[in-house]
């Protein structure tokens, strides 16, 4: 009988990573991804309306609630993670007492400009200021703003459970966690159809509108590589937040997950 050898180093560590349904080596990943937000920077809310039937503009209304700044003269500073565009911050300080501020966090230099110019438009610069910076190496000091919210964007993160500690450390005690993503639909059908919508409709939609179909079919990938419900709420649980919950939206098309530094 003929036994095969196994030849590989068992004190080898893989790093391979996951982009989209591609396997990548872990170094290359970040530059995929940041090349996916160059090319769709300009159009990212028609990206998202693509990708949400427009459905994401409610969501975040949910979110920002769930957020709750104080309507008062408290001061109440937030830091928004991949949120180059600057909508969540904007919805923040919309809901906001005079004294909420917020910090915009981006890796994308691309991201950050549109969002530059639509805080400047909205005449917010004096209370939102963008930063270029890495999710898993936040430049900020520890204990350091009051809530920290990242949408749809923490599945493009590499290393998600570094962020999370990230999160953990920047926030003051008594910090909010909020993540709003894509999730896994939790409804017989709409599955089927959101599968549908997600593959065969939203890759072809980014081609005929942006003229490039790659973006769209990494994104829509990438969903499905993300841990689902549960797995998620349990990797913010391993880093150190408390009353960790999470609530679906869409039947599962979304979730907001939350967590608290107690």
């Amino acid at each position: 009988m003929f036994l095969a050898m196994n030849t590989s180093d068992p004190n080898t560590t893989d790093t391979s990573r996951s982009f989209g349904f591609r396997t990548v080596r872990e170094e290359e990943r970040q530059g995929l991804v940041n090349d996916v937000f160059s090319k769709v920077a300009e159009r990212y809310d028609l990206m998202n309306d693509l990708m949400s039937g427009g459905l994401h503009r409610l969501w975040k209304s949910d979110f920002v609630s769930m957020l709750n700044p104080p309507k008062g003269a408290s001061a109440f500073r937030l830091l928004d993670v991949a949120g180059g565009t600057g909508d969540i911050a904007m919805r923040t300080l919309g809901a906001g007492g005079p004294n909420t501020s917020a910090v915009i966090c981006d890796i994308s230099p691309e991201m950050l400009d549109v969002g530059r110019r639509r805080v400047a438009d909205a005449g917010l610069s004096d209370r939102i200021t963008l930063i270029e910076g890495n999710a898993e190496t936040l430049p900020f000091d520890d204990k350091s703003f009051d809530a920290y919210t990242i949408s749809f964007g923490i599945r493009n993160v590499t290393h998600i459970d570094v962020a999370l500690n990230e999160a953990f450390r920047v926030l003051k005690t008594g910090g909010h966690f909020l993540c709003l993503e894509f999730s896994e639909v939790q409804v017989p059908i709409l599955d089927r159809i959101y599968d549908f919508h997600s593959f065969e409709v939203i890759p072809r939609l980014g081609k005929l509108t942006a003229g490039d179909a790659q973006p769209y079919q990494y994104l829509v990938e990438s969903i499905r590589k993300f841990p689902k419900q549960e797995a998620f709420a349990q990797m913010i649980r391993d880093a150190g937040f408390q009353n960790v919950s999470y609530r679906n939206l869409t039947g599962g098309v979304a979730a907001i997950h939350s967590g608290w530094k107690i």
